[in-house]
């Protein structure tokens, strides 16, 4: 059995032909925003504010996941197994992220801290 290539790669062209626009410039426009306009967007906000949000953020959903796994408990009809699983894997996935820039932010410190001044 031999597979030929020329038509997905004659398919692959034209898809490419399709997708690219004739001035690249205004596509860059669309695709990427004004960098700086994203980062003003903070409003102000320093990194230690920012951080503490992104804590309690955390914790709320913590918060929702163990409220909605007491309520299954108890025998709340509105409230599905499936929704307690999503909110606890949420929560899971929020609290392990929140870890691991802690643990970037000890790394830097750490660098940081052995450079020579």
């Amino acid at each position: 059995m031999q597979i030929n290539a020329n038509p997905l790669l004659q398919e692959m062209q034209s898809l490419r032909g399709a997708i690219t626009p004739s001035n690249a410039s205004s596509m860059d426009s669309i695709i990427r925003p004004n960098l700086t306009q994203q980062i003003n967007n903070t409003s102000g906000a320093d990194f230690g504010q920012l951080l503490s949000q992104a804590v309690g953020h955390v914790s709320g959903l913590q918060q929702t996941s163990s409220n909605l796994a007491t309520r299954l408990d108890m025998g709340d009809s509105t409230v599905t197994l499936s929704d307690t699983v999503i909110a606890r894997e949420k929560s899971g996935v929020a609290f392990e992220a929140t870890v691991q820039v802690r643990n970037k932010l000890v790394e830097a410190y750490k660098e940081i801290m052995s450079m020579p001044v």
